[in-house]
């Protein structure tokens, strides 16, 4: 009888730890995929971060979509005249005479006499306004290299509310092949004779005249 009892309570032992080891591993094994799903779940937010820094990066170069105005207006000449002064400190490569530019460009801007903009064209405008402000404000605290760099944006800027809006000026659009990093940029001119803001007196007459404006 004795016999009998320790055969049942060896074997009872035997079923309780086998009972307690397979809920440890149940347990570890769930722990393991619960790991793995948060883990899951952590790449997938972190893919999808990455897209939209992506996809808005793309949205901010976009060109602009601006119909030709070849209106006579004087109304865009400050501007103008503010921004030869920042080309013509870059040609004599004088960082002290582009700021000076740029701070009449700042002021040419907050000037301006946006009532007499339709709708869309007021749209616009702000939108290449707030771009030019940015690029001016950089080149009135930058060392030179880092203005002329401003200037390439800033160029396109311009050269984008003339095409909004128009000029009663004659303005030259100059191209240089080596600038950025020998991509090439644009620059306007008043003057009929290349001088080259991006390289000054390295290679002052490096470049050709893309158009005539007016």
């Amino acid at each position: 009888m004795k016999k009998v009892i320790g055969i049942l309570t060896v074997a009872l032992l035997s079923v309780t730890i086998s009972c307690k080891d397979n809920k440890e591993q149940e347990e570890g094994t769930m722990h393991n995929e619960e790991m793995q799903i948060e883990g899951h779940e952590g790449h997938d937010h972190s893919e999808m971060n990455h897209k939209d820094g992506h996809d808005h990066g793309n949205g901010e170069s976009t060109e602009r979509e601006i119909t030709q105005n070849n209106t006579k207006n004087s109304a865009t000449s400050a501007i103008l005249d503010a921004y030869f002064e920042i080309k013509n400190g870059l040609v004599a490569d004088s960082d002290e005479k582009a700021a000076k530019g740029g701070n009449a460009l700042l002021t040419a801007f907050s000037k301006f006499e946006m009532s007499k903009l339709s709708e869309e064209e007021h749209k616009q405008y702000m939108e290449i306004q707030e771009s030019a402000k940015e690029h001016a404000e950089h080149i009135v605290k930058s060392p030179i290299d880092h203005q002329r760099e401003h200037f390439e944006a800033l160029s396109i800027d311009v050269t984008d509310l003339i095409t909004l809006l128009g000029t009663d000026k004659v303005i030259y659009q100059d191209f240089c092949p080596m600038a950025n990093n020998n991509k090439g940029a644009n620059w306007l001119s008043e003057v009929k004779e290349i001088k080259n803001p991006y390289f000054g007196s390295k290679m002052l007459k490096c470049g050709s005249i893309k158009r005539q404006i007016n």
